[in-house]
């Protein structure tokens, strides 16, 4: 028996390095997943596209907002037990190359995404009644300040904000929610940016899985509103 048998999931940006480590890590405990998918190219290489749990749904652009309502409408037919956010965006330049447009890109592609799936996981948790649980993403940056990113910075920052705050307001219902904030991940992307740097340090997308897939599990019973930093030794 796994802790996830019989539990439905959402994993949005499920086809990423750290989304498909978090579907494969439900895969494992037992659970299933629908995972919404942009573009049919982010199938290539996709280790669970065969599997019987993950019913994926090409052609979701999370950013309009009536793709994101239509998709979560279809999955709570089947029932939702947790809904986890990993889709999102990243882009670096100091304020002075940083355009208006460039802060609204990365406030859609981060808190205006999380915000529509978190309101609908709730719409449909509270449907079926039976409590739930919402993992956002977060960043380390929204709790450490840097410098070069603030437009990411300040988009991860309102994730964060959301989350604390979606825990109030929403615990009478047995949902709970918390957020992730890793820092610079091991994935081959990052290695091809910073080939100098110090690969053992970043934290593996497996162990970040881990921590997310417990806090989305039924055997997290309290931790609710919580910003869990996910570091590794970076």
């Amino acid at each position: 028996m796994g802790e996830f048998d019989g539990k439905h999931c959402v994993v949005t940006g499920g086809t990423g390095a750290l989304g498909s480590a978090v579907v494969a890590r439900i895969l494992e405990l037992g659970g299933s997943c629908a995972v919404p998918v942009y573009d049919e190219s982010e199938l290539d290489g996709f280790a669970h596209a065969s599997d019987d749990r993950v019913a994926l749904t090409v052609g979701v652009d999370l950013a309009d907002e009536s793709a994101a309502t239509s998709f979560y409408a279809d999955v709570s037919s089947s029932g939702l037990w947790a809904s986890v956010h990993v889709a999102g965006g990243f882009a670096m330049s100091g304020i002075t190359e940083t355009s208006l447009d460039d802060l609204r890109a990365m406030m859609a592609k981060n808190a205006e995404t999380c915000f529509v799936c978190c309101r609908e996981a709730v719409r449909a948790m509270r449907a079926a009644g039976s409590g739930g649980r919402i993992v956002n993403v977060s960043a380390r940056p929204a709790v450490q300040p840097c410098g070069g990113m603030l437009a990411y910075q300040m988009s991860k920052a309102a994730v964060a904000s959301l989350t604390q705050g979606l825990a109030e307001e929403v615990k009478d219902d047995g949902i709970l929610v918390n957020a992730v904030l890793p820092s610079i991940m091991d994935t081959p992307a990052n290695r091809d940016a910073m080939p100098d740097a110090d690969f053992d340090a970043w934290p593996k997308v497996e162990q970040v899985a881990e921590a997310m897939c417990f806090l989305a599990s039924p055997g997290n019973a309290l931790t609710s509103g919580a910003l869990v930093p996910v570091y590794g030794m970076a």
